[in-house]
């Protein structure tokens, strides 16, 4: 099922196997291409953006649990690509339908949960621990929780049902062809049905190189 569950559910699923991050050196091709992780609609996810959020995730869970290998769990840097396309997605799949999250709506969340575990500073260890999101992409998890919720409500379903994980599933997969979702080969392909990275060996620095 599409990932709903609040911060006392198990860890989200880690995607493929560890592929690391590295700078394209190759000339020529799309400017877009160049230096991108992916490439969502009109938007750049730049490879040192992944990068950062890969190191600073690794850095948090050392912290938190030393001697843990948390971050290190196969896909960490596929996952982290993953997520970073899947919310651009999921803000589509929204905006289609005339829905937001409101940023009232991600603290109210993010209240409730932190009550149940004892405060905030409890919260963020859980989600990073066992989601795998770290402190600063607190809202952003809170926000995709919401927005998938919104998602299936918009069909008249409850995201936590079979029929409301197929809507959601429905709405994501369309928002991602209409996207037309292009990810570095490095990282894999996105499968708009799926809504997920799946192996890819294109060579994307030549899909949109200008002709000899």
């Amino acid at each position: 099922m599409i990932r709903t569950s609040s911060a006392l559910r198990p860890a989200r699923t880690a995607a493929g196997i560890l592929l690391a991050a590295a700078v394209l050196t190759a000339c020529g091709g799309s400017p877009a291409h160049q230096g991108a992780a992916a490439v969502v609609g009109d938007e750049r996810i730049p490879i040192a953006e992944v990068q950062a959020k890969v190191s600073a995730l690794r850095d948090a869970t050392a912290a938190a649990a030393p001697g843990g290998t948390g971050t290190e769990q196969a896909g960490l840097v596929r996952r982290t690509v993953a997520e970073l396309v899947l919310d651009r997605v999921i803000a589509r799949a929204l905006a289609d339908r005339g829905l937001s999250v409101t940023q009232g709506e991600i603290a109210e969340a993010r209240r409730n949960d932190a009550q149940l575990l004892g405060g905030d500073a409890a919260l963020e260890r859980q989600l990073l621990l066992r989601q795998g999101v770290a402190a600063e992409d607190v809202p952003v998890f809170y926000r995709q929780q919401i927005g998938i919720r919104k998602i299936a409500a918009a069909a008249g379903q409850d995201a936590r049902t079979e029929q409301g994980d197929a809507a959601v599933r429905k709405a994501l997969a369309e928002a991602g062809r209409a996207l037309k979702v292009e990810v570095n080969p490095r990282y894999g392909r996105w499968d708009p049905q799926k809504i997920a990275l799946v192996d890819a060996a294109t060579d994307w620095l030549l899909q949109r190189a200008p002709a000899a």
